[in-house]
């Protein structure tokens, strides 16, 4: 049968098919909820196919500096995080970046006993909200301008707290407004990658233990929360990323210089699989570990590998640095396999230490949730974690590989 691009319910049942079919949906509650809600109405001009695509984002607000500041998430992501949040009817829940759209998605998962704040630190998106939430049918949502830092303590506690926007630390209002087994679902940036990650709240320490994570892109948050990463340019399209509070220093000149020597490869036999959960141990496992980021010019130019082109671990070590590569491999199980490229005078030496923690990842956590995430908010005595820490404003991250 062949699906009607004018017909936005046939469209609708074909997005939730999808990410059904994708393992992104797994209950009935969240399928019937995206089933429901006219996602057209939140995206006004938008073409319907793309409105129901299960991967584009909708309504970009671009800022002075060109970046977006506001968008309507990708309908595949909104999926994730509704599935991490586990919201049940008569849930109080709040939504920290507004569009609209997966506020109605909450109220109908809350249903009519239960209620729905949503709130944004911008004029033009907080009356976007309120004009489609009242159009598609969804008054009860309360809409709220504010700089979600602070929460909106007027309507706490809250079950659920779910962000929208990418946050570089957890404010301690959030905690402080949940009830006690409450759970924060959080887009978290640390050690320059972002994992979506689903906080429970031990109600007899307050520590916030991580139930799962998942990939995923957001934009920042803006007002108080904000925060910017470092970048240490090593050419015009190749830098380093690394977290507003890294203290490591980098030869920049030695690693352009590195740039022109010929590379080592080495083969870990191990498949190129999950790279993000490979990538999130790099980054939280060996030493001060970077992301590598180069432009599509520099991977044109051959300067450096493909995989860079949207951020890799790197282990650099003076004037030398190493990342990971992939090639085809029919011996593996996905049919590829992840190696190392290294350049500079220590080649050998990096090679070898990154392909170390490869294989020692490929043999005891080739898996999902496989990393054991904690957040300390400062009142909560961290002495104790183990693993890697990224100490935050509020607070303390750790992640460990048991």
């Amino acid at each position: 049968m062949t699906l009607k691009i004018d017909d936005p319910a046939a469209l609708r049942a074909a997005m939730v098919a999808a990410l059904r079919d994708e393992g992104l949906i797994t209950t009935d509650r969240v399928a019937a909820a995206m089933n429901s809600v006219p996602r057209q109405v939140f995206a006004p001009g938008e073409p319907l196919d793309k409105v129901y695509g299960t991967n584009t984002t909708l309504v970009p607000k671009v800022g002075p500096d060109g970046r977006q500041t506001s968008v309507v998430s990708a309908s595949h992501i909104q999926a994730i995080q509704l599935e991490q949040a586990g919201i049940e009817d008569g849930m109080n829940v709040l939504e920290v970046g507004s569009g609209g759209y997966n506020a109605a998605l909450i109220a109908e998962l809350v249903g009519p006993t239960g209620s729905v704040t949503t709130v944004d630190i911008d004029a033009d998106v907080v009356d976007r909200a309120r004009t489609c939430l009242r159009a598609a049918g969804y008054e009860q949502v309360e809409v709220v301008l504010a700089d979600a830092e602070n929460g909106v303590p007027q309507r706490a506690p809250y079950d659920r707290i779910i962000a929208t926007v990418g946050a570089w630390d957890i404010p301690s209002a959030w905690p402080d407004q949940l009830t006690p087994v409450g759970r924060i679902v959080v887009p978290l940036r640390f050690a320059a990658i972002t994992r979506l990650i689903a906080f429970d709240r031990d109600p007899a320490t307050s520590v916030l233990t991580a139930g799962n994570y998942r990939l995923g892109s957001f934009v920042p948050m803006q007002g108080d929360g904000a925060a910017t990463e470092q970048m240490v340019a090593i050419t015009r399209d190749i830098a380093l990323r690394l977290d507003p509070q890294h203290q490591a220093d980098f030869d920049a000149p030695a690693l352009r210089t590195a740039l022109d020597d010929p590379p080592i490869e080495r083969w870990s036999g191990a498949p190129f699989d999950m790279p993000d959960e490979l990538e999130l141990f790099l980054l939280t496992s060996g030493p001060d570990v970077p992301m590598l980021h180069a432009g599509q010019s520099a991977i044109d130019d051959g300067v450096v590998h493909p995989t860079v082109r949207h951020g890799t671990p790197a282990i650099v070590r003076g004037g030398s640095f190493a990342h990971r590569i992939k090639r085809e491999n029919a011996a593996t199980v996905s049919g590829y396999e992840t190696g190392v490229l290294a350049r500079g005078p220590e080649a050998e030496q990096v090679a070898d230490e990154l392909l170390e923690l490869i294989r020692d990842w490929a043999g005891r956590y080739f898996r999902r949730g496989a990393a054991h995430i904690e957040y300390h908010p400062d009142s909560v005595d961290a002495g104790d974690l183990t693993g890697w820490r990224a100490v935050k404003r509020r607070g303390t991250l750790a992640v460990s590989w048991p």
